[in-house]
């Protein structure tokens, strides 16, 4: 019983604090239901079943206390599978697999519609989209919490907007201090 006490302070101290176990993540349209009620940017997780990569994403960036909380916060997150079969209604437009083998569902099989709209063409992907849906960039690759930071506080701050030159994202890239915890 003493056990249970504890358990349930904890728990509500977590909560309390605001610390974030995971992230919440949604479905796309989900998503877009909620910018009309509250705007905030998506940060969508473009995932195969089975890209190792991706799981690492997943397991050691996700899953990370300063990350979770930062997103939960100030975006509406999203996981997608690349290669999966839902049907999903975005902007007006309906987007499925056709060629979707069930027989793959756990190895490459063809990719989603909605992955190539995003310009998706390796994996892990994180697409991120602005308070209307529009996209602002595809970050391919896997991210530890420092490098996917950046991103986060910079789309986060529309900082992006004014950087139309390598030159002056290397800059801000080179003054980032990151704050996350590794």
């Amino acid at each position: 019983m003493k056990q249970l006490k504890y358990i349930i302070t904890l728990l509500a101290l977590t909560s309390i604090q605001g610390i974030a176990q995971e992230i919440k993540w949604m479905t796309l349209e989900e998503a877009v239901l909620l910018q009309k009620k509250t705007p905030k940017k998506i940060m969508m997780d473009v995932y195969t079943n089975w890209c190792g990569p991706c799981k690492m994403l997943d397991k050691n960036t996700f899953h990370n206390a300063d990350v979770a909380n930062y997103v939960n916060q100030n975006y509406y997150a999203v996981k997608f599978n690349a290669e999966g079969n839902d049907v999903i209604t975005f902007k007006e437009k309906t987007f499925s697999n056709p060629n979707y083998n069930p027989e793959l569902a756990n190895r490459r099989n063809s990719p989603h519609q909605l992955t190539n709209y995003f310009q998706v063409n390796a994996y892990p992907t994180i697409v991120f989209m602005d308070e209307k849906g529009n996209l602002i960039a595809p970050i391919r690759g896997y991210q530890t919490p420092n490098q996917l930071e950046l991103y986060l506080k910079m789309f986060k701050k529309d900082e992006h907007k004014t950087m139309d030159s390598q030159e002056k994202f290397n800059a801000y890239y080179a003054a980032f201090k990151p704050e996350f915890k590794q």
